[in-house]
């Protein structure tokens, strides 16, 4: 009797402790978002992307030269990819509103919702700079070694990683692009040319419908068949027009009456 109570106490045991795993949703914690948009070709972890996936930690986003992708987090900050970029969401707790992405190549621009909490934080970062805001709307860049940031609005803060450089504070309407080489007086903002800031922003629209390219195929051949179908239509209608109302013809010798060569 003694050694079967002890048998179900160990059996209790056991299922009182995987309760809390049993009950608990897989990935806990994992769930950074979802894409919401996208302009075909875009991956995500080399896999075909489609609009309501869901985005966990450490996915990678990559989009090819036709291709552009927007994603919301749950924290409700907006990641809209350009064409030609890999980004990779490396964290985004929205409870304690810590955010990791690293852009390897390509274009992004966040808008991230204002950060409250005291050790909250944002950052991308690319392969020589990293880019922390507190709540904004900028633009990332980074191609042939360098990395290009836009202030939208709000306060961005770059740093780079080559050399002792320190960090550029930019302020809406302004720019700064890092290099492998730090100049020699440090990194200065700029005014962003407007032309450039409309271009960033063009560069990394994602529409929340696109319209196929193979629709508009299937207009011009529709068209084609349907302009081809009426003019057989139209041929066939005279050669018969023709046949019911052959043209006169006048008895060898004789001349209509009407001819003034008769008379």
């Amino acid at each position: 009797m003694t050694s079967l109570k002890r048998v179900l106490a160990v059996v209790l045991c056991l299922v009182v402790s995987a309760l809390p795993v049993i009950g608990a949703p897989p990935d806990a914690g994992q769930h950074a978002g979802q894409i919401n948009a996208l302009i075909p070709a875009a991956t995500r972890n080399a896999q075909p992307a489609k609009a309501k996936d869901d985005l966990q930690w450490n996915d990678l986003l990559q989009t090819a030269h036709t291709g552009r992708l927007r994603a919301g987090l749950t924290d409700g900050s907006i990641l809209s990819v350009g064409s030609d970029s890999q980004l990779r969401v490396v964290q985004h707790d929205a409870a304690s509103q810590q955010t990791s992405l690293e852009m390897n190549y390509g274009k992004l621009r966040s808008r991230v919702v204002k950060i409250t909490q005291p050790n909250g934080k944002y950052e991308v970062k690319t392969p020589n700079a990293v880019i922390g805001v507190v709540g904004t709307d900028f633009y990332v860049g980074f191609q042939g070694n360098r990395t290009t940031v836009i202030c939208y609005s709000g306060v961005v803060t770059v740093t780079s990683l080559a050399g002792a450089a320190a960090a550029v504070t930019l302020n809406a309407g302004q720019m700064v692009e890092i290099t492998s080489e730090a100049p020699p007086s440090g990194y200065q903002p700029q005014s962003t040319p407007q032309g450039v800031q409309q271009a960033s922003m063009a560069d990394t629209n994602v529409p929340d419908v696109v319209a196929p390219v193979v629709a508009h195929t299937h207009l011009v051949r529709n068209l084609v068949i349907g302009l081809g179908v009426a003019a057989t239509g139209w041929a066939i209608g005279i050669t018969q027009l023709r046949q019911k109302n052959p043209a006169p013809v006048s008895p060898r010798g004789q001349c209509p009456p009407t001819d003034p060569a008769c008379k």
